[in-house]
């Protein structure tokens, strides 16, 4: 690897360091948007459970918000019908929807940085095929005439052009797919906590009526 380092040439050390750095990017997202940190499955059911007659106390509340981003946007409803239990209808929608915003904000963190990878790693390969090419042109020696080259200076170009093109690519490409898996599981997240806002903000509004 060592090796193929030193053949590429500095122009290689840009791109080593978006790999790390798309590679940071989606371990932390991996982790981040899991469906247990964002939806979990059951979670909706169990919040309908415990607020089905009145509104669970503080404690719960906190304990649904901490449990994740689901958990947060409902917390949010059931809190503000506590501080106000004659809160109208569109009061508890502004609420869940601006704790769904502040949401979906932190889910699409870093996504723009992972994508800036994708487009930059190939003009980053590009920059180094030109440099190479400029040393392949730059090896034409003037001792053994205007068809001679020097051999050490052409190959290492020759390298520096080829191995900065593949890394660009190998780089951009694994960062492409990623942040769009990313995002389609952004929407498909986004969707999930939607409905199940809809759903529980119309449950508060019957609960609230009938306090």
């Amino acid at each position: 690897m060592l090796s193929i380092i030193q053949a590429a040439g500095w122009p290689i050390w840009p791109l080593i360091f978006c790999s790390f750095l798309a590679l940071a990017v989606v371990m932390e997202r991996l982790f981040s948007l899991s469906t247990r940190r964002i939806a979990p499955p059951k979670l909706l059911v169990e919040a309908l459970r415990v607020s089905h007659s009145s509104v669970p106390g503080a404690e719960v509340i906190d304990q649904l918000a901490q449990n994740s981003a689901l958990g947060e946007v409902l917390a949010s409803g059931l809190r503000t019908l506590r501080v106000n239990p004659r809160c109208k209808e569109d009061d508890l929608r502004a609420t869940m929807e601006g704790a769904g915003r502040e949401v979906a904000h932190r889910m699409e963190r870093y996504l723009s940085a992972l994508a800036t990878i994708a487009s930059a790693a190939p003009l980053l390969g590009l920059l180094g095929t030109v440099i190479g090419m400029i040393e392949i042109f730059g090896s034409q020696s003037p001792a053994t005439g205007a068809g001679g080259a020097n051999p050490a200076q052409l190959a290492h170009g020759i390298s520096v052009a080829l191995y900065n093109t593949a890394f660009g690519l190998m780089v951009a490409i694994p960062s492409l797919i990623f942040w769009r898996y990313f995002r389609t599981r952004v929407d498909a997240y986004l969707l999930t906590l939607e409905l199940a806002a809809d759903q529980f903000v119309r449950h508060l509004n019957g609960l609230r009526a009938s306090s």
